[in-house]
Parts: C-alpha cells; sequence; structure tokens
C-alpha cells in the first residue's frame, strides 16, 4: 500500500467526563491504513472503540491526538465523499422507499444542485440501485411495509445513492436474524464487486468480517488500537459454502482466539507469532 486512501497515525479520542471529570479514553495510539477499493472489517471486544473509530474517520468528532487522512486530505469535518449505514435502518417512516433512498441528494453536493434540473435521471439510479438488492416494485412503499431485511437493503441504498468513495458500516446487520444476515452478506459483496468503493466494516460477528473483508484488523480492549491484522485470501464471489471451508474455520478461530486473550489482557498473538501481521 503506498498511500493509504485511509490514514489513522497515532489517533487518541477522549470523551469529556461530566462535569470536569477526568473523561474516557476510548482510542490510545491507534494507527491503520486502508487502500482506496479496499474492504476491511474491524472487529474487537465490545467497548474497545469500533464505533468511536467509525466517528473519527467520517469527521463527526475531531481527534484528541493525532491525525486522519481520508483522500489525501486531513479530516477536519464531516465528510462528502462518505456513506454510512447503521444496525438500525432509521428510514422515515413518512416518506417511502425510494424517497428515502433519495434522500443524501438533498443534501450532498454537487446532487442537491443539481436534483431539481436531473430529477429522472436521478430517479432512475435510485430505481436501478433498488433493484440491485431485489427491491424493484417496493419503491413506492413506506418502510413499515417492508420486512427488517427489506429496511436494511434500502437503508443500504441510501448509503450508496450519491456514489461515495467510502462507504462505513456499524453492525449493520446485527439487528436481523441468521438468514437475512447472511442473504445480505452476498449481496453487499456483489455491490461492492460492481462498484468498488472504499469500505470499512465494523463488526462483532466473526464470520461476517472474514466473508465480506480481505483484511480483518483486530482492536484491543479500551482505550483501544490495532492490535494485529489478518488478510483474507478466500476467492470471491464468497458463498456460504465458502464459510464451511478450511481456510475460512481457521481464519475465524484465529480470530476468536485473538480477541479472547485481549479481553483477558493478553497478548493477542503471542500464541501463534507467524500470523500476526
Amino acid at each position: 500500500m503506498t498511500h493509504p486512501f485511509v490514514h489513522l497515525h497515532s489517533v487518541s479520542l477522549t470523551y469529556a467526563g461530566a462535569e470536569g471529570g477526568s473523561g474516557t479514553l476510548a482510542l490510545d495510539g491507534c494507527t491503520m491504513g486502508v487502500g482506496r477499493g479496499e474492504f476491511v472489517a474491524v472487529v474487537g471486544p465490545s467497548g474497545c472503540g469500533k464505533s468511536s473509530l467509525m466517528k473519527l474517520v467520517t469527521g463527526l468528532v475531531p481527534p484528541s491526538r493525532g491525525s486522519i487522512e481520508v483522500a489525501n486530505a486531513e479530516v477536519t469535518g464531516p465528510l462528502k465523499i462518505v456513506g454510512m449505514a447503521f444496525q438500525n435502518p432509521t428510514l422515515l417512516p413518512w416518506r417511502t422507499t425510494l424517497q428515502n433512498v433519495m434522500l443524501p441528494l438533498e443534501i450532498v453536493e454537487p446532487h442537491r444542485s443539481r436534483l431539481n434540473r436531473d430529477k429522472a435521471a436521478y430517479v432512475e439510479r435510485a430505481k436501478a440501485l433498488l433493484a440491485t438488492v431485489g427491491l424493484a416494485g417496493f419503491e413506492e412503499k413506506p418502510p413499515y411495509q417492508l420486512s427488517g431485511g427489506m429496511q436494511q437493503r434500502a437503508s443500504l441504498c441510501r448509503s450508496l445513492i450519491h456514489e461515495p468513495d467510502l462507504l462505513m458500516l456499524d453492525e449493520p446487520f446485527g439487528a436481523l436474524d441468521a438468514f437475512t444476515r447472511e442473504e445480505l452478506w452476498g449481496v453487499l459483496q456483489e455491490v461492492w464487486m460492481e462498484r468498488r468503493f472504499t469500505c470499512i466494516l465494523v463488526t462483532h460477528d466473526l464470520r461476517e468480517a472474514v466473508y465480506l473483508a480481505d483484511r480483518v484488523l483486530v482492536m484491543s480492549n479500551r482505550p483501544g488500537r490495532i492490535v494485529s491484522e489478518h488478510t483474507v485470501s478466500l476467492p470471491r464471489p464468497r458463498t456460504l459454502e465458502t464459510t464451511f471451508s478450511k481456510e475460512f474455520v481457521e481464519i475465524t478461530h484465529r480470530l476468536r482466539d485473538e480477541i479472547s486473550r485481549v479481553r483477558k489482557g493478553l497478548d493477542p498473538v503471542a500464541a501463534a507469532p507467524e500470523q500476526a501481521a
């Protein structure tokens, strides 16, 4: 990686305490790089700062120390080139599925200035995106008429409609049942392989991380930092059959062992130094 598309250099983040308290150190000396077009998953124990990492990269909160660069520019505020999807779809109940998907176009430039003039073209783009994730015919349905999995598909479309260079996913499938979650792994992989945007996925699901990512980064206990990384060389497109392969199972078990050691305050790779990055 010559120069990462996303680069965190010795980043620390402290949340202010109440009424002059000492505050909470969420991240400390966190360094990581993500190449353009790469799909990276971030895993770690609960409370390790994974979601804080998302807020820093997207510019929603500034670092207490260190620096963050995206697309060769320092992050000093919310980024326009990023799309985001979360565990809860957060679709607006008074808008149709199509209107929800098109919402970023009303906010993000240059699309905002062009929307009225090029409305028909933007509608066709949104419909095509919905068709890609299996929601053709549901454009005029309100969110309450969609299943949880369908709502999450629409949320994914909304995060991609303005064609972001960077997609940030924070537990996007965590609230779904196992069958729907696995189905959406395939949907996300297909969209990513077609568009090749840079993607950072935060997840507790180690199988999800290995299925989707080119690399999996492991975080320490809070205050969080990257303590190991694993390259996933499984061929694409990956399928559910891939999850039963020897390599897939070995990587997943290795990640689980490392996180278990991290939770106990041990060196995550001491037992298998040859796996450390």
